[in-house]
């Protein structure tokens, strides 16, 4: 490898110290239901974030503040030694994709059959520390 190459590889490095992220994969809510809990904690701080779910009545926030917590657990274990309080942490980007839909039938009047979509989707979420981050 290169000098430069392997500069610019641990640059990167350094750079996503301050970064983690969690995804959770195949969850059984349409991503319409869920991107509305995720608009409530994008940008938000953590501990600010984990009681916006916790308090929430719907069910997609359930998931959500459990994969909050992971992605706080994440963050901790790449950074050992770092205080989570003083790192200043916050959600920095909530995405909510369309997973797999399961297709199902229906029966209908008159001998038709309407077909059922069971959405899915994937959620990914990357933690960011004020203390590190340039400009948001």
């Amino acid at each position: 490898m290169g000098v430069r190459k392997r500069e610019t590889a641990d640059a990167r490095k350094e750079a996503n110290k301050s970064l983690a992220f969690a995804k959770l994969n195949n969850c059984p809510t349409s991503p319409r239901k869920m991107r509305l809990v995720a608009d409530l904690v994008r940008g938000q701080k953590v501990e600010r974030a984990l009681n916006i779910l916790r308090f929430s009545s719907k069910e997609a926030s359930r998931k959500l503040e459990k994969l909050v917590l992971s992605v706080i657990a994440n963050w901790q274990a790449k950074n050992p030694d770092a205080n989570m309080e003083e790192a200043g942490l916050f959600v920095k980007t909530i995405t909510v994709d369309g997973g797999m839909m399961l297709k199902r039938l229906r029966p209908a009047p008159q001998g038709r059959a309407h077909r059922i979509r069971k959405r899915s989707n994937h959620v990914t979420i990357v933690l960011g520390s004020i203390n590190n981050t340039q400009a948001i």
